[in-house]
């Protein structure tokens, strides 16, 4: 078995152990659900076209991070968890910032992915609209998934309410997507040309 192969299997091993150990743990298992779909969708696709395109070991490390992200924020929801609950009342914050690193993570590893599949495949020969061609998808898809609680809010509004986790700020949604774009900014930005230097 190829290096290559090994370390993709120990990271689809992790992956599952997160489910399992996530799940069971789960304070709700509709939500955890609903927060890890994302995930287990995202490496269906992953393992469907791993022979057809490959992203680097770097990148899918970062995948990984961010579905134990989605899955530690499905079992604890975002608004509860426990060591951001901690940095709540240790730095007297207003808010469990649990959230905001998840959804910090919404754009850091897409535009990671998006730029890996648009150089690889020479989509864009200009970098600057390959830039903002990426940070146009993830700020898109962040909108998309705003609309989605939006729409489990309404069918269920009890598990809306947690799924939502707003905390009682008005602009949630607002500083959701701002985080998004930040993380893609960051990725983009700062990461390719310092530790991610791959070229289109």
């Amino acid at each position: 078995m190829r290096k290559e192969n090994r370390f993709l299997y120990a990271l689809l091993a992790i992956f599952f152990l997160g489910l399992i150990w996530t799940g069971w743990h789960a304070q709700d298992h509709l939500i955890w659900l609903l927060e890890v779909f994302p995930a287990l969708l995202a490496w269906l696709v992953l393992t469907l076209t791993f022979k057809k395109f490959r992203f680097s070991n770097w990148l899918y490390g970062l995948m990984l991070a961010h579905s134990l992200i989605l899955m530690v924020g499905g079992q604890t929801t975002y608004a509860e968890m426990p060591l951001f609950n901690w940095l709540k009342d240790y730095f007297d914050l207003s808010r469990n910032y649990y959230d905001r690193l998840g959804h910090f993570a919404q754009g850091f590893v897409p535009a990671l992915a998006l730029w890996e599949i648009t150089s690889k495949k020479n989509i864009f020969t200009k970098r600057g609209w390959q830039f903002v061609f990426i940070v146009a998808a993830v700020l898109g898809a962040s909108a998309f998934y705003e609309f989605i609680e939006w729409w489990i809010a309404l069918l269920s509004p009890s598990t809306g309410n947690d799924f939502l986790g707003t905390q009682g700020d008005i602009w949630d949604t607002q500083w959701d997507m701002f985080m998004c774009f930040l993380g893609s900014l960051i990725g983009l930005i700062f990461l390719r040309k310092k530790i991610y230097p791959l070229k289109p």
